[in-house]
């Protein structure tokens, strides 16, 4: 029998979550830095140490927080699996009973939903109460390494585009040039992401547009209204 193949996108959120997360977070906090501190009549070389001290300062905490993050969820994964494994050793009949109700609230009859219950059982008991039961898959699980990695690199990638077009750019127009180079590539990213999880395009582009939008005009009154550097 020719099997039908079909391409989803569900295996892809665990590291586009935290690669879109990263590369946003990095253009918005650090244009939103680069911005603020241009706000507040710095020089180009405090603009500078403070863009790089962010760029850095960002990308290692990004990769900190998903590590910790993500570890949690994998510890809980790993509790309610070695609950699972140990119910099975313990109460076969009783776990086999749970997975047969689980078909039959999804539309199975009694004895139909008795009988893919005990076959997947019989097949692989862990990974049918893992996928059925728990919700839980291979594909789906938490990787706190990858999540920590992808953040970092992201961040660090978005957070180079403002400190790079503060290196280059007129001090007089710098706060400008920032912002608009930044909008736009917000707006390519949020639109990129969303075509890659098979959501409209422009939807995504000017969601993420227009929160950095509003993080960059904050920032810079800050910057105005205290005539200082800020973090």
């Amino acid at each position: 029998m020719r099997r039908h193949r079909e391409q989803h996108r569900s295996d892809r959120i665990g590291w586009l979550r935290a690669a879109v997360l990263g590369a946003n977070d990095g253009i918005v906090s650090i244009a939103s830095l680069v911005v603020g501190v241009a706000a507040s009549h710095a020089t180009r070389g405090q603009i500078l140490i403070a863009g790089v001290a962010g760029l850095v300062a960002g990308a290692l905490s990004m990769a900190a927080g998903e590590y910790v993050s993500v570890s949690s969820q994998s510890d809980t994964e790993r509790a309610d699996i070695a609950r699972e494994r140990e119910e099975l050793a313990t109460a076969p009949a009783a776990e086999e009973d749970e997975l047969t109700h689980i078909y039959v609230a999804r539309g199975l009859d009694n004895t139909l939903a008795r009988q893919v219950s005990r076959q997947l059982t019989e097949h692989d008991a862990l990974r049918a109460h893992m996928r059925d039961e728990l919700g839980l898959s291979e594909e789906m699980s938490a990787r706190p390494l990858q999540a920590a990695l992808a953040s970092a690199a992201t961040f660090a990638v978005g957070g180079a585009l403002p400190v790079l077009t503060a290196t280059v750019a007129p001090t007089s127009s710098l706060a400008i040039l920032v912002t608009v180079l930044s909008l736009i590539s917000l707006a390519a990213l949020g639109g990129m992401a969303a075509r890659v999880g098979g959501a409209r395009a422009y939807v995504g582009a000017a969601r993420v547009a227009f929160w950095g939008a509003l993080a960059m005009a904050v920032t810079a009154g800050v910057g105005r209204l205290f005539g200082t550097a800020v973090l």
